[in-house]
């Protein structure tokens, strides 16, 4: 089995060193896929030491208006109010709920954690890769990982086929190894963010 968190942390440990040997050294450019923002404090806290980062806000699965400005909103004031090592950007993508209507029918009885949600992740993240590619991204990645929820191996799973699809660079992860989901937790509470208890559809509410 494929430890995606040692997988990134190789990565980092390249990027640190060549930080390190030239001043000139450029970071590389990801784009970062992000559900919410508990979800992304962790991950953005880490990542953007090594990283020129640009959040991208995209999740069609949220399907109640509400909700999705609520997070959505949590997730620019996080993005504007932590001290971060390198700045860090945001986009957002089209919020388009009949997206996720259209292809999760059929599938609206899978239990949480099944088939549907396999497909809610690719969806998501072949937007962002491809929004990488159009971009000029040196990787695209997801804070999904740090849920203990999710399905890492198949996010990374995703990850990879959509690298070797459309030509762009997959970053591998697992966000809630070494205490990532604890520390998103403490910054949730130092920060005060909106923690919500579903994933964002309105099946995953049920």
């Amino acid at each position: 089995m494929i430890n995606y968190s040692k997988e990134l942390e190789k990565l980092t440990e390249l990027i640190k060193i060549s930080k390190e040997n030239d001043t000139d050294y450029k970071l590389p450019k990801l784009l970062l896929h992000a559900c919410c923002a508990p979800c992304s404090s962790y991950c953005l806290e880490y990542l953007s030491e090594f990283f020129n980062i640009t959040v991208l806000f995209y999740n069609p699965n949220i399907t109640e208006t509400e909700e999705y400005i609520m997070r959505k909103e949590e997730l620019k004031k996080f993005i504007t109010v932590f001290p971060f090592n390198n700045k860090v950007n945001y986009i957002e993508g089209d919020y388009e709920p009949d997206v996720f209507f259209e292809m999760s029918a059929g599938l609206e009885d899978c239990p949480e954690g099944g088939n549907r949600c396999f497909k809610c992740y690719e969806q998501r993240l072949r937007k962002t890769a491809i929004i990488a590619k159009n971009e000029n991204y040196d990787y695209f990645c997801t804070t999904l990982s740090i849920s203990p929820l999710k399905n890492a191996a198949r996010i990374n799973e995703i990850g990879y086929m959509l690298q070797n699809e459309l030509d762009v660079l997959w970053l591998p992860s697992d966000f809630k190894k070494k205490n990532g989901y604890k520390r998103s937790i403490e910054l949730s509470a130092e920060y005060n963010l909106y923690r919500q208890n579903y994933c964002g559809c309105i099946f995953s509410k049920k």
